[in-house]
Parts: C-alpha cells; sequence; structure tokens
C-alpha cells in the first residue's frame, strides 16, 4: 500500500488526469482505499476525521451534536448485520454528544463495534473507542488520552482537587485566607457542583460502556470497567489533559483490549493508506471535518460551508 509521499503522488496523477480541482483528486483517492479497506475485513466502515491538527482553533472540530447528521448518512443504506468499524481521529468535545453518538452508534449495531486509531484520539474520543467491543490501534505511534472532564477549559478534577488544598491550607493556616480567597472568588456559583456531577456523569457513562461492551464476557466486567475509568482520569498521574496514552500502557498497565494494527501487515498498510489520505485532503484542502463511510457517502466540513455528499442524510 501507498506510504503518505505515495499518496500524495496518486493525488497529484488524478491532477493530472483531469481531477484538475484539490477536493475532486483527494477525494477520488480518499474513496479508493476507504472501499480497499471495507473489501478486505468485510466490514462497514465510518471514518470520523478532525482537522484539529493542521487546523487548530476551530470550535466545530471537536465532536458535537451535529456528527451524528454524519454517522446519520454515513449509516443509511449499509447492512448493519457487517458490524462496523469506526476510524477516530479526533481531540474530542462535548460529552454530551459524544454519549448520544455512542447509543445511536449501538441501536444500528449492537455490540459489533471495533475503533480503529492510527494515530489520536483523545479525551472524548478516548471515550468512544472504550464504548467499542474492541480496539485497533497502532502499537508503534498512536495514542488515547486521559477522559477527565473540563468545564469552561478547565479540568473539573483539577478544580476540585484545587479548592480541597485550600480547604486544607487554610484550616492548617488561617493567614493563607487572602490567598486563596483571591482564587476562590473567580469560581461563579455552583461552579464545583457542576464539576462534580460532570465527573460523576462522564466517569458512569464509560464504566457501563466497558463493563456493557469490551469486558462483558470478562469475569466481575464492572470491577475491570471501574480500574479502567480510575486510571484515564487520575488527574495527578497523568498530569495534564494533553497526555498521550500510548499502546502498551493502554494495553499493560491500563487494562484496554487492544490489537496490534501491525499484526496484519495488510490491514496495517490499508488503515495507514486510509489515515494519509485524510490527513492530505485535511491539510490540502478547505475542510477540517470529515465523517464518510467506505460507500463514499460524506460530510465534509469547511469553515461556514457544509458540503454533503452522497445518499440523504437519514438512518
Amino acid at each position: 500500500m501507498p506510504n503518505w509521499r505515495e499518496v500524495l503522488d496518486s493525488i497529484q496523477e488524478q491532477r493530472t488526469q483531469g481531477n484538475a480541482q484539490a477536493r475532486g483528486a483527494v477525494d477520488t483517492v480518499r474513496r479508493r482505499y476507504l472501499k480497499a479497506l471495507h473489501d478486505y475485513t468485510g466490514r462497514n466502515v465510518i471514518a470520523y476525521y478532525s482537522g484539529f491538527l493542521s487546523k487548530p482553533g476551530i470550535p466545530e472540530s471537536e465532536i458535537n451534536d451535529e456528527d451524528k447528521n454524519g454517522f446519520m448518512m454515513a449509516i443509511h443504506g449499509v447492512d448493519r448485520a457487517a458490524g462496523l468499524d469506526v476510524i477516530l481521529h479526533t481531540q474530542g468535545g462535548s460529552i454530551a454528544a459524544t454519549e448520544s453518538l455512542v447509543l445511536y452508534l449501538h441501536k444500528m449495531f449492537g455490540t459489533d463495534i471495533r475503533a480503529i486509531v492510527p494515530q489520536i484520539a483523545m479525551s472524548a474520543g478516548t471515550m468512544i473507542a472504550c464504548s467499542c467491543e474492541s480496539i485497533l490501534m497502532s502499537s508503534k505511534h498512536a495514542n488515547l488520552g486521559p477522559i477527565d472532564p473540563h468545564l469552561r477549559g478547565l479540568p473539573a478534577y483539577g478544580v476540585i482537587q484545587e479548592f480541597q488544598r485550600a480547604c486544607r491550607e487554610v484550616k492548617r493556616d488561617p493567614s493563607r485566607i487572602p490567598i486563596w480567597q483571591s482564587i476562590v472568588r473567580q469560581y461563579e456559583p455552583t461552579f464545583l457542583s457542576q464539576c462534580e456531577n460532570a465527573i460523576k456523569w462522564s466517569n458512569k457513562f464509560v464504566e457501563d460502556q466497558l463493563a456493557g461492551n469490551m469486558f462483558t464476557n470478562e469475569n466481575r466486567p464492572r470491577d475491570k470497567a471501574r480500574r479502567v475509568v480510575r486510571k484515564l482520569t487520575d488527574f495527578r498521574g497523568n498530569r495534564t489533559h494533553e497526555r498521550h496514552i500510548h499502546f502498551d500502557e493502554c494495553r499493560d498497565d491500563i487494562g484496554l483490549n487492544l490489537d496490534a494494527i501491525e499484526d496484519d501487515p495488510q490491514l496495517q498498510d490499508l488503515v495507514l493508506t486510509v489515515h494519509h489520505c485524510f490527513m492530505h485532503t485535511l491539510m490540502n484542502t478547505q475542510a477540517f471535518k470529515i465523517i464518510e463511510n467506505h460507500l463514499g457517502a460524506a460530510i465534509v466540513k469547511q469553515q461556514q460551508i457544509a458540503v454533503i455528499q452522497g445518499p440523504n442524510p437519514t438512518a
């Protein structure tokens, strides 16, 4: 299968053959390899790609409720009995949108859903991966990330821990009250409760998904799910929400059920070629989000523009 440079050569070849526009050329090449991946696995494929690396700072590039329209379009007309592979490349996004999307996918495909992570699936992207029956990712360069929730750009666990620290220090030394007052007064009313509720909500959601899908056939699935959630939400251990958690740690330390794409060289080539195609699209066009299936049905988000290609967005 083509590497990064060879994919670019294929795109340029398309342009010389009359596909003059960059979008037309990259679309043709990308869809060719999405279909090749489907032909090899026999499973439905939906790729969810955000341009957060090449086009940072676009709020709509995060997981949001609008994404369900793209998945509805991508699922329309496919054979649901063939299961689903979801290719994820995302920095995360809304917990509410993620929960709703996951529940929708399970309504459509039951538990026969596999996550494929060629490079990065962070935060809510990790939550989606944890909701699947299994996760397929590179053992060398792919990563998941912590799932601790954020409110107003602040880590909920960090806010709670900081407030608890303030209480301890003030109780021990009242002279520190003015220092902590300047920090705590920035919290709006109910903010601490919102942080606590967000933690409970996200933890319960991921725990339920792990116990009911990935760990459903194991002894004490609920206990294993809780241990995984504790690891993925360990604010002190992970230190930052942006921490990259790679294959060995995800499998051996955290306890997720992972398969390495390197175990099947042909599958590895197909997955990475598809990944290169999407990255070329995001880098060389105005697109900042793409949701696309192996049949070429897609919603491509551009700045202020949504380009719909394929069947109607109903399922």
